[in-house]
């Protein structure tokens, strides 16, 4: 079981192009993780790219957020009309940014080795790693924290067959008790998540559960 992530540490120093970047295959510091989040021109992520990226530390149970690292990105592609109605960020927002090649040497200094915490990260990550990977060689070696699967844990780990699952994020800021910000803005929802992964943490370390409704039936709903 061991064996494998030292594989694949030695496939990515292989692989890797720029001896610059070497900092990401090893371990960020102590307790330290970033909750990252991208906005982007729409949700293909074969077609889409990214238009604004916020990733804020988090050390120990502290957040990080006066240190937060954002940026703005013009992308190659337009903005879909259904992605605006979303975050709201035209076109003319982006169109004197720099391209994602530009940004992506701040970012991965910022990120280092820490693991990633996001809401929905596969999706943040897979849009980051269509460019990190022509850049350097590889796709972000880092690990990610989903804080929906920290969140189903502690809420529903131990539910019987039937019981309603909502892993919306405004259900897990709510059972939190957390406040919701302006959503779908980057460095909104970074900060958002941040405060759920801390929250989420010091539930699982005390080993307190997350209460659940005693409803009949299975719905199992994801998304922002």
């Amino acid at each position: 079981m061991m064996a494998f992530p030292a594989l694949k540490r030695l496939w990515y120093r292989f692989r890797l192009r720029d001896p610059a970047y070497r900092h990401l295959l090893e371990p960020g510091p102590p307790d330290e993780v970033v909750s990252i989040d991208c906005e982007t021109t729409g949700l293909d992520r074969k077609r889409d790219e990214i238009i604004t990226i916020a990733a804020i530390k988090i050390r120990g149970d502290r957040i990080l957020a006066s240190q937060a690292y954002q940026v703005v990105v013009r992308p190659s592609v337009a903005i879909a009309p259904e992605a605006i109605k979303v975050h709201g960020l035209l076109e003319a927002d982006v169109a004197h940014a720099r391209p994602i090649h530009e940004v992506l040497p701040d970012l991965l200094h910022f990120i280092g080795g820490r693991p990633l915490v996001g809401y929905y990260i596969d999706f943040d990550a897979a849009m980051l790693n269509k460019h990190v990977r022509k850049f350097i060689g590889i796709g972000l070696p880092n690990p990610r924290i989903e804080v929906s699967g920290l969140y189903y844990n502690l809420k529903y780990g131990d539910a019987p067959p039937g019981t309603q699952v909502d892993l919306t994020f405004a259900r897990i800021l709510e059972d939190m008790k957390l406040p919701l910000f302006n959503q779908h803005d980057a460095f909104a929802d970074a900060l958002m998540t941040a405060m759920i992964y801390v929250g989420l943490k010091d539930l699982a370390a005390r080993g307190v559960p997350i209460p659940r409704p005693r409803h009949k039936g299975v719905e199992a709903t994801y998304g922002g």
